[in-house]
């Protein structure tokens, strides 16, 4: 067993664990931040509701499917001069994050959109009726009675997230991603491969669990 752990130097195993969770941490945030936004006014400039705009909508629900739909390895090539601009370098943890909050915030909207959705038109037009304004909707009543949904898919998102520090690993991002590309797969250290993996692994399980916990103590139904 010794021998089958030769390749392995711990302190590069801890300094990679540290950087994906750097870049986790910090892409997550950001995305949250402006998944928030994009996925409320997705909803409420929707059809029917309190601040209904067609165009603006189509426009905003354009942009967001457009940047799903492109694949994260492709969109971190794309990103590069965005990300030299904005970080001065696009390799590294720091280079990393940009292009991981433009590939999640869209995929957080969309699930922000998804919970607020599920509550009741009847709802919604009861606080109209005692004459909240838009901010107020929002702030008061939307984003309190969908936090459970909110939390559950930011968790889904960390998990997203995840795979996507792995993957940026290819342009030099660092984490347990560049390492097991670097030496797992370019070098054939198959310990190497097989310690970084059960770390994302146990990473995903960790965020799974906390997240499901979280959602449910929040959860008054």
């Amino acid at each position: 067993m010794t021998d089958f752990f030769a390749h392995i130097v711990w302190s590069e195993i801890g300094r990679a664990t540290l950087d994906t969770l750097i870049m986790l941490g910090a892409s997550l945030a950001l995305t949250i931040l402006l998944g928030i936004p994009l996925g409320v006014l997705l909803f409420l400039t929707d059809e029917g509701q309190p601040a209904r705009n067609r165009p603006i909508n189509r426009i905003v629900g354009i942009l967001v499917n457009i940047l799903r739909s492109i694949p994260f390895v492709i969109l971190l090539i794309v990103m590069i001069p965005l990300t030299l601009l904005l970080v001065g370098t696009s390799l590294g943890v720091a280079g990393a994050i940009p292009p991981l909050v433009v590939g999640a915030a869209p995929f957080y909207a969309r699930l922000v959109e998804g919970a607020l959705r599920d509550v009741p038109r009847a709802t919604i037009e009861a606080v109209q009726a005692m004459g909240a304004t838009r901010l107020q909707i929002v702030t008061r009543m939307l984003l309190p009675e969908t936090l459970p949904g909110l939390i559950s898919g930011a968790t889904i998102t960390a998990v997203a997230l995840v795979s996507f520090t792995a993957m940026a690993g290819v342009v030099g991002a660092g984490g347990l991603g560049d390492l097991a590309i670097r030496y797992g797969y370019q070098r054939f250290q198959t310990d190497v491969m097989l310690v970084t993996v059960t770390l994302m692994v146990l990473l995903v399980q960790i965020i799974q669990f906390a997240g499901d916990r979280l959602a449910r103590h929040f959860d008054h139904r």
